[in-house]
């Protein structure tokens, strides 16, 4: 269980980062020139980029990390209020699940752990 436990939410975060990463393909519509698509990529990779940050200290400390990862999801609810509460289980749940997942880590098995 505690294996489990230790790498579920960081497979979690890594099934976001790729899932989010995919809606940066789509400035390549073949109308642009390169650099404008370069960075148009570049730009609609900041989520996975910011996300990948948070896994990085999520990775090493769990509990900050969890708290970043629900900081994420509340951020993201906040800025995109007013849509259909489908989206927010799709895009969101999984940055509250991993939040959950590795403060549930902390609490368990590392509780002497010092951010």
């Amino acid at each position: 269980m505690k294996k489990f436990l230790y790498w579920l939410p960081r497979v979690i975060g890594i099934g976001v980062i790729i899932f989010y990463s995919l809606f940066a393909l789509d400035v390549f519509d073949g109308e642009s020139n390169l650099g404008e698509m370069l960075l148009g990529f570049l730009i609609h990779m900041i989520p996975a980029f910011i996300l990948i940050a948070v896994l990085l200290v999520a990775w090493k400390w769990e509990l900050l990390g969890g708290i970043l990862y629900l900081a994420t999801g509340t951020f993201y609810i906040y800025m995109t209020r007013g849509m259909y509460w489908m989206v927010y289980l799709y895009i969101g749940g999984p940055l509250f699940l991993s939040g959950i997942l590795f403060m549930l880590y902390h609490f368990l098995f590392r509780k002497k752990q010092v951010i």
